[in-house]
């Protein structure tokens, strides 16, 4: 357990402009030390990389996404080409020139490790670098930083098999250290005070060696495969209609899957067989609900499938591995 931790801002820093020397402005605006963590926001790494385009924010959104998690009108929440899920795809147009769009940098992680070896080789001081941006979260009001970018830092603290005090071993602990450093850190910038940078000392046993730079923050993005939560309701919903997808190989189902189909149906029957279950009955309308209904249960599972209708009243749903 740490003992001891301080946190202070970094003031009087000028406005970032591109082409600027952030690795001068940090090291002159305050006394770095080894095993300390410089929280940069990421908005003046940005500002500092030129990454300012011309247009509409809703431009900037389409140029910065790579798929659409969820939309209610022009709000939408959107993953980057980083991996990032986020409102807007992070582009900001406050405090900027009217008709121009902030973007997040191209490689955070990179942004990073720049900036940490620079400090290295023109300070020489060993530092961790987390690079920060302001998300909103599932299930939860208002907003958060977390790290975008990182160098130099555990970005994870890995407490798998280890001991709690009562004795029980943790199985599924790993604290993501890093947006916790940028959690900390934004108690002591605030969002209205023009505080971009600040320090955390007493993290010396998260901070890596000099020149080891460490996997960054992309080591904390859940790919969207393994994310349980990968769209949003209306999206998911949307999908198992209209997004299905073919099955490409065998794959075995438990008829569990489908267990209570039929609980509020009368005079259909289902048979099942290897990748696949046919639906019988005597109206054709009742048999074509029943099969699209198991197609959408099984395509909620992650198998690929199909709905072909046969002769007479029933249909066979066949399912399988998901094409890729």
């Amino acid at each position: 357990m740490r003992k001891h931790l301080e946190i202070f801002p970094v003031t009087g820093l000028p406005e970032v402009a591109a082409g600027d020397d952030l690795a001068a402005l940090i090291a002159e605006g305050t006394d770095l030390r080894d095993g300390d963590v410089v929280s940069v926001t990421s908005k003046i790494v940005s500002k500092a990389e030129g990454r300012l385009t011309n247009g509409t924010r809703q431009e900037a959104i389409d140029a910065e996404l790579v798929r659409v998690v969820a939309q209610r009108g022009e709000t939408r929440i959107v993953q980057t080409r980083h991996g990032l899920v986020m409102a807007a795809a992070g582009t900001d147009t406050s405090n900027t020139t009217p008709g121009t769009v902030l973007l997040l940098p191209v490689d955070p992680d990179a942004s990073a490790r720049d900036l940490r070896t620079a400090l290295k080789q023109r300070y020489d001081v060993n530092v961790g670098i987390v690079v920060t941006d302001t998300l909103g979260r599932p299930w939860r009001n208002g907003q958060t930083d977390l790290a975008i970018g990182a160098a130099g830092v555990r970005v994870m603290e890995d407490l798998r098999g280890t001991t709690d005090s009562h004795g029980n071993v943790l199985a599924v602990t790993e604290p993501a250290l890093a947006d916790e450093i940028a959690g900390a850190s934004e108690l002591v910038k605030g969002k209205a005070d023009g505080v971009p940078v600040a320090v955390l000392r007493g993290l010396d046993d998260a901070v890596l060696p000099a020149g080891e730079h460490g996997p960054g923050a992309r080591a904390l993005v859940r790919d969207a495969e393994h994310d349980m939560f990968s769209l949003g309701t209306r999206e998911a919903a949307r999908a198992a209609v209209l997004d299905r997808q073919p099955p490409a190989g065998p794959r075995e189902a438990d008829p569990a899957l489908w267990s209570g189909l039929l609980a509020d149906v009368d005079g259909v029957r289902l048979e099942a067989a290897d990748n696949g279950v046919t639906v019988f009955g005597d109206d054709p309308v009742t048999v074509g609900m029943v099969a699209e209904r198991l197609a959408v249960l099984l395509h909620a599972e992650g198998y690929g499938v199909a709905v072909r209708p046969g002769p007479g009243s029933e249909a066979t749903v066949t399912f399988g591995s998901r094409s890729r």
